[in-house]
């Protein structure tokens, strides 16, 4: 077998990043997190870095306004992924300046993980989020460095515990909220699965310069046909209420953020159907269930069963 590529996580301690440094380490890649002092010495986040000593992760200390230790950073490693957060987002074009003067990096990954933002009909902050991530597209490919952006469509983790409902705490049976008329086809994948179709990515040629669509077709429901799921589930019908894309236009612009950004990506995702409303087509895309139909994913209906 080939020798794994060497994989660098920045991010690796956020949200998504600590699902990717876990699935880089399980594959038996050897993994690097690059990892702030502030970080390192903060409570909250030993728990973590504890995880990832004990599975073998190498920790390097640095950031992305440190370019000397990022550079050597990025000369030990094959691979780079961003899972930077919102505030980091357009400041990756760093990590794209430091991959281009190392001059060793066979493929990049920038933080993406959800909707394909130049597919995309976003509104408001969402829109200003979808162009920054847009922008830092644009310098990787203007450096000409090979790149992989992986689309994960929703965090089931995320949406499902609350079926995509602002301020509950669990799935509702009593009444619901669809932002628009529910038909729209969204994609909720359990955020292990999106880690592990993301490294699969790594040393595969099928992937290099194309995005991945994490769309397994267990995974894709529109809001009704969710509801209806989990109505089977409880045995109950809820209440529905429906609002028109106007009133959820509204609701953006008088929210306060970060409200305003969760409302507009949300708009996207189930007003527009940003996430299944075009053709992947072989010129600039590829599916991860189709590449890898051996990853048993947890389905939607299975996801949904643990809140019964």
């Amino acid at each position: 077998m080939a020798e794994r590529s060497k994989i660098l996580i920045i991010g690796g301690t956020g949200y998504t990043g600590k699902f990717i440094v876990e699935a880089s380490a399980n594959a038996g890649h050897p993994t690097f997190v690059l990892v702030r002092e502030s970080t390192l010495s903060d409570p909250s986040k030993s728990s973590v870095i504890d995880c990832f000593k004990k599975a073998g992760v190498n920790i390097i200390t640095g950031d992305l306004h440190d370019n000397e230790r990022l550079i050597t950073a990025i000369k030990q490693v094959d691979v780079v992924i961003s899972a930077v957060g919102l505030s980091q987002l357009a400041d990756q074009v760093k990590i794209v300046a430091a991959i281009k003067e190392a001059g060793n990096i066979k493929k990049f990954y920038p933080s993406e993980f959800g909707n394909d933002v130049d597919r995309s009909h976003a509104v408001g902050p969402a829109k200003t989020l979808f162009a920054t991530k847009a922008q830092v597209r644009r310098a990787i490919e203007a450096e000409n460095i090979p790149y992989t952006y992986i689309h994960s469509n929703c965090f089931a983790g995320y949406l499902l515990p609350t079926l995509a409902q602002s301020g509950v705490t669990a799935p509702p049976r009593d009444k619901v909220v669809s932002l628009g008329d529910g038909n729209a086809k969204a994609v909720f994948n359990e955020e292990h699965d999106i880690a592990t179709y993301t490294i699969k990515t790594v040393d595969d040629p099928r992937t290099v310069n194309k995005s991945v669509y994490i769309n397994p077709p267990g995974n894709i429901y529109s809001f009704n046909e969710l509801v209806s799921l989990w109505e089977k589930k409880i045995g109950k019908t809820l209440e529905k209420v429906y609002l028109s894309e106007d009133q959820v236009l509204k609701n953006i612009e008088e929210s306060p953020f970060p409200d305003s950004l969760i409302m507009s990506i949300s708009h996207t995702v189930f007003v527009k159907g940003d996430q299944t409303n075009f053709e992947i087509e072989p010129s600039f895309g590829v599916e991860a269930s189709e590449l890898y139909p051996d990853v048993k994913y947890t389905t939607v209906d299975e996801h949904l069963s643990r809140f019964v």
